[in-house]
Formats: structure tokens, C-alpha cells, sequence
């Protein structure tokens, strides 16, 4: 077979080092760990990357694809460390990264009927190895019901409602070498009791009475919510930072609310 010159390899004289060069958009299936029925696969849109030397022109974008490909039928979280190992050995890099965003579902049953639904949220992990050690993230978005505490003080009845989503971006702890566990369920819960009251995908005439009186004895600001939600990850040792963003719909107006908050554990 005739060989062929290997361009990638050749030198690059503007001595500039790149942060991250790679591929992204890549659709995947993966598996993610359910807390009730033990795994849950889902499709995945996936960026993976590494850094680049000053020197080196460029990268072999074959092989991110192949070291996905190694890892068919068992990318999960675990399997992420790996991955990144495996990125900064094939691709002679110093640090990797390695990004998966995905739908997941979560049974819900509606609070007086007792019918049950699936109910997706958005999730994504990110992970990086590099000279300064490994990190990972899981990003949580929750849509949830919010009512307004002013519109409910001011009216004679009733009170302006909407949707809400929560967005919890949370850094786990690591421990003896191993990450601290976290189920995506735990986060989407902290979303919905940090709200006026949670979202459900099928509900009779009993449950929407219910939902709404709900809400009506719940009435939250935007930054209430994201200050409930900040009390409880607070607490959590298992989580070594956050950030959290409550971003309200609004019903009565022609814009949006939100509320953002981060938080990083004292180490010492």
C-alpha cells in the first residue's frame, strides 16, 4: 500500500497552543444510570476534544470517533475517566475533554388519579483530565410551576402563574481517587420541592385542582427558587461547587425573570 504523508504531523511555525481542538455534534447512544430501574438509554449529542501543541499542526480527528467506537455498549459515566485517558494517549495531548448532553425520563405519577407519564429533562456531562487533575460536571435543567408572591398579596383572587426552568450545573467531590455519586433523580427533585409546585405529563381534573392549590399555598420569586435550591446543595458534601439559574416565563409580561447563584466548597 502506497504511503501516505501524515500532514497532522507536520510542524507549525505561529507557535500557537490550542485549548481544545476535536469533534462535536456527534449523535450517540449511550447508557446513564437510573436509580429505579438500573440503567436508562438514551441518545447523546457528544463533543470530544484535546489540547494541541504549539508545534504540532493538527489533529487526528479519525480517532476520536474510534475511541468511541471502543466503548460501544458501555459509555456511561464510569466509563468517562476512560475515555479522556484514552484521548490524551491516542492523540498525544496533555489534556482532553469530553462533553455528552442528553434527554432523560423520569416516571411521574400524577398526585390524586395515580396516572402515570414520562416527564424528560435535559442533562449533560462534562468531563477534563489535564495537568491539574481530572473534573467532572453534570448539568441538570428542571421545568417546574412558579406563582408569583406579590400577585398573590395584591389581588383580591387569584395569581399570575408559569412555567419555570431550573438549571443546576454541579461539580462532584472526589474522594480516595473516585468521584462522589450523584443520581440525576436526586438533582431533579431538589428542582421540583424548591418550586411552587412540579410539573406532570398527564393529569385528570382532580390532579389539576390539586396542582393548582399547590402552587397557590407555594408562591415563590424567581429568587426564591434559586435560593432554595442553593440551601440544599449547600448541604450536600458530595457536591464540591455549583451554580445554579432559575429562569421564570412569564405569563403577564413581555419579558423574562431569572436568578443566578454559584457556590464553591472551602476545601480547607
Amino acid at each position: 500500500m502506497m504511503e501516505l504523508v501524515d500532514i497532522q504531523k507536520t510542524v507549525d511555525d505561529r507557535q500557537v497552543a490550542l485549548d481544545q481542538v476535536g469533534v462535536c455534534d456527534l449523535k450517540y447512544p449511550i447508557t446513564v444510570l437510573d436509580r429505579s430501574q438500573g440503567k436508562q438509554q438514551t441518545i447523546a449529542n457528544v463533543a470530544l476534544s484535546v489540547s494541541l501543541a504549539p508545534e504540532v499542526k493538527g489533529t487526528h480527528m479519525s480517532r476520536f470517533i474510534s475511541i468511541m467506537n471502543s466503548y460501544r455498549g458501555e459509555i456511561t459515566m464510569k466509563a468517562i475517566p476512560n475515555i479522556l485517558q484514552d484521548l490524551k494517549l491516542k492523540l498525544e495531548a496533555e489534556a482532553a475533554q469530553v462533553s455528552m448532553s442528553f434527554p432523560y425520563f423520569i416516571e411521574k405519577t400524577a398526585p390524586v388519579s395515580g396516572e402515570r407519564g414520562y416527564l424528560d429533562c435535559q442533562c449533560r456531562f462534562d468531563g477534563e483530565s489535564g495537568p491539574q487533575g481530572q473534573k467532572f460536571q453534570m448539568q441538570v435543567k428542571v421545568a417546574v410551576a412558579s406563582l408569583c408572591p406579590c400577585s398573590k398579596a395584591i389581588s383580591d383572587y387569584g395569581a399570575h402563574n408559569q412555567r419555570g426552568e431550573v438549571e443546576m450545573n454541579v461539580r462532584l467531590a472526589e474522594a480516595d481517587g473516585k468521584l462522589a455519586k450523584v443520581w440525576i433523580e436526586e438533582l431533579f427533585e431538589i428542582a421540583e420541592q424548591s418550586a411552587s409546585a412540579p410539573l406532570y405529563p398527564l393529569l385528570k381534573r382532580p390532579d389539576e385542582r390539586f396542582v393548582t392549590m399547590q402552587a397557590y399555598e407555594n408562591p415563590a420569586f424567581v429568587e426564591d427558587i434559586v435560593r432554595n435550591v442553593a440551601v440544599r446543595l449547600r448541604e450536600d458534601e458530595r457536591i464540591a461547587s455549583f451554580d445554579v439559574k432559575v429562569t421564570n416565563f412569564e405569563s403577564i409580561h413581555a419579558h423574562n425573570a431569572f436568578a443566578v447563584t454559584r457556590f464553591v466548597r472551602d476545601s480547607g
